[in-house]
This record gives C-alpha cells, structure tokens and sequence, in this order.
C-alpha cells in the first residue's frame, strides 16, 4: 500500500514526467552498457582493449567533474539536461551510421569517451534536480522511484540488447540507444524547474579558469568539512577502482571462458539488474531500520562476497545471481549516499558539490579499469574476482572506524556544525 509519501510524489506532474523520461535515458544506458563492450570485443577480440574504452570513459567522467558542477550552478537545469541528451543521441547515432561502411575501432575510442562527458554533466545537473521537485522529506523515496526506473528499464535493455546484437550487430543496439537518449530529450521538455534559491549570492559571474577551479574547490571544502562525505569519498575512490571495470569483466568471462553467445550475455545481465530494481524498492525502510552507516558498510561488505563469488562459478546462471546480488547491494549503498549528499548540501552548492564527488572518488576508477581487466587477462578472471572482492570487504569493514558509522549523519544540516 502507498503511504503518504508516494501519493505526494504521483500528484506531481514534473517528477512523473521526469520519471518517464530517465526511464527512457536508462534504457539507453541498458543497451550501451552491453552494446559498447561486445562492439569493442568484436572488433578486437581483446579484454584489454574493452578495460581501456572504460578508462577512458572514466577519465573523461573526472575531467567534466571539475567544472560540471560550476556549470550545473549556473545554468537552466532544464536545458543543460535536455542538451546532454540530444549530444549523447547525436555521438551514439554517428557509431551504426559508419559501421555500415567499415567497421572504425578508433571512432568507438572517440565518441564513447565523449558522450561519458555528457553523461557525467548529466548526471550532475540530474541530482540538483531531484531537491527542487520534492520535498526534503520525500528525497530519500522520489531516489528510490528514480532508481527503480533506472532498474526497469535495465531489466529489459540488456536482454533486448542481447537480441539485437545476436540478430543485427552491436552497432544496430547502438542505434537503439541513440534514440532512446533523443526520446528522454523530448519528455524533458515538459518539466518546470523552480529555480535555484541562493544561486546568484553564492555562484559570483566571472568567468575561466579561475571561476571553475574556485567553484571546484568550493565543492571539494565543503566535502572535506563534512566528515561523513569526506570518508565517503576517500573509500568510494578505493571502491570503484577495484569495481569500475566489472561489467567487462563478466562479459568476456561469459563469451571467452564459459563460451555463452550475445543473447547469452544479454540474459544474464538482464537477469542481474533485478538486483538494482529490489534495491529501489528496499532501500527507505532499509535505511530507516538499520541507518545510514550500518545500510552501506553492510552493502559494500554483501558487494565484496558477490564479487568474489563470481570466480568461483562456472555456471552462467550462477554468474547471473551473483551480479543480481552485487548489483543490489551497490544499489542500496549508492541511493543511500547520494541521498545524503542532497540532504545536506544547501541547494545552491548542490551542483558544484556533486560534481566535487563524484569527480574525486571517480579518479581511480580509470586505472582501476585497466587494472582489472589487464589481471583477468595475465592471471585469470577467477583469481581476479576473488582478489578484487576480499578487497571490498576489507574496505567496507574499514569505514567502522570512520564518521560513516553513524546512524543519522543527516541530522546535522550544517557542515561546520558536525565535528
């Protein structure tokens, strides 16, 4: 039964339209997600190769983040969102229209790591968003909605990427995607944001170098004044180096070591975002219940005993409910934080301090990606696997002797008074 909370949300026109629009986004994600590696695996044959069209990916995602939130503070939200995704629809679209000439490898290393810029700038501007539709006591539940969206939509995109890949080429489940991110443009074109309080006072118009890397650094202070942001960035960044490359990872392992065709793989990561859409629909009461410290450390800790799980298995069915449960716990830790940092930024900061995380805890993500899947490749993805997952844990078990711990961290709204 809908409690309050919900009913609220539905009544609201501006946060169901953008519920349907990143409904359509995510399954453009869902498809690229899949489409991308098997393209680049194609094309090249080589696990390393798809580890370095993620880092890259990564890089360009960290280099956007100094000044995605500079821009985010600044600009109509509306059309910043609506212009990342018309950019991602063009870049995408470019990918099958060559394809059906030659076959370009270097064009997948231009374009993909372009539209991760615009991804990143989305999804800056995207998590500014969300204060400004509902209420502060509804931002925990309208992310759940937002992520069950996203968990949708990625139920049935990697599947039907699987099939379009296995009938048509990869490049035809790009065209998909392309679309896609040209239909979300459209619905985005419906909403009213209400403007951004305070934005004028504390974003002085200057412009270069100068206005970005104080804006960057007014992000990067006010997480470090925090103490359970701080935390949370220093581990995420030890984190997503150890789990960026993941999802390659499993598709060579399903194709090169257990032989399992593109509808195969399609399945299996179809199969394991159920994990994403029970984490959107658990992840409230979850975090009423345990808090927010026992929610992610117990997360990131559940994360790590999946991964390691995944080389231990020769089974694709296996490696399907592993992935599920990887992507349910990462799912339940990473709606937790990003609701916190939304709870307690001021709204005008909102942007430049999203843009400040996501920008550092990215940074090792990169490496991280070509360290994975260059460690499958010399030594095997079992050995990997195990490796990477008892580093989780012992990372996870780390932010005990952290403020992370703490059961209401959002209870202090102001940074300077959380000692």
């Amino acid at each position: 039964m809908s409690n309050g909370g919900d009913v609220s949300l539905w009544r609201s026109r501006d946060f169901q339209v953008l519920l349907a629009s990143q409904t359509l986004s995510a399954l453009g994600d869902s498809f690229s997600f899949v489409a991308i590696p098997l393209l680049v695996l194609q094309a090249t044959g080589s696990l390393v190769q798809m580890g370095v069209v993620t880092g890259l990916v990564g890089v360009s995602s960290v280099v956007t983040g100094v000044f995605a939130g500079y821009i985010a503070d600044r600009a109509n939200r509306r059309a910043l969102l609506i212009g990342c995704d018309v950019a991602r629809c063009v870049l995408y679209g470019i990918v099958p229209l060559v394809w059906l000439i030659s076959p370009q490898v270097w064009l997948i290393y231009a374009v993909v790591p372009l539209a991760g810029a615009f991804a990143m700038q989305f999804q800056v501007t995207y998590v500014t968003v969300v204060p400004a539709l509902v209420p502060p006591d509804q931002i925990t539940r309208a992310n759940g909605h937002l992520y069950s969206s996203y968990a949708v939509a990625s139920v049935g995109g990697p599947m039907l990427a699987g099939i379009v890949s296995a009938a048509l080429g990869p490049s035809a489940a790009v065209a998909v995607d392309a679309a896609t991110f040209a239909a979300s443009a459209a619905g985005l074109l419906l909403i009213r944001i209400r403007p951004t309080a305070g934005a004028t006072a504390a974003a002085p118009v200057d412009s270069g170098r100068r206005a970005l890397l104080r804006d960057f650094l007014a992000g990067v202070t006010f997480l470090w004044r925090h103490p359970v942001l701080r935390s949370l960035t220093v581990l995420l960044s030890l984190l997503l180096f150890i789990t960026t490359g993941l999802t390659d990872l499993i598709i060579y392992y399903l194709k090169h070591d257990l032989g399992r065709s593109d509808n195969i793989v399609g399945y299996v990561l179809a199969a394991a975002t159920l994990g994403s859409l029970l984490a959107a629909s658990t992840v409230a009461p979850f975090r009423k219940r345990l808090g927010f410290g026992a929610c992610w450390i117990g997360s990131w800790a559940l994360c790590g005993v999946a991964i390691a799980g995944l080389g231990l298995t020769t089974s694709a069915i296996a490696v399907g409910a592993l992935a599920t449960v990887q992507l349910l716990a990462t799912g339940w830790a990473g709606i937790c934080s990003m609701s916190l940092r939304q709870e307690v930024t001021p709204q005008h900061l909102l942007g430049r301090v999203t843009s400040a995380f996501w920008t550092l805890h990215n940074s090792l993500g990169p490496i991280g990606a070509a360290a994975l899947t260059g460690a499958a490749a010399r030594y095997g993805v079992m050995a990997t696997c195990v490796a990477g997952g008892a580093a989780c844990v012992a990372i996870a078990l780390a932010a005990l002797a952290t403020p992370i711990r703490q059961r209401r961290p959002e209870a202090l709204q102001e940074a300077g008074a959380l000692t």
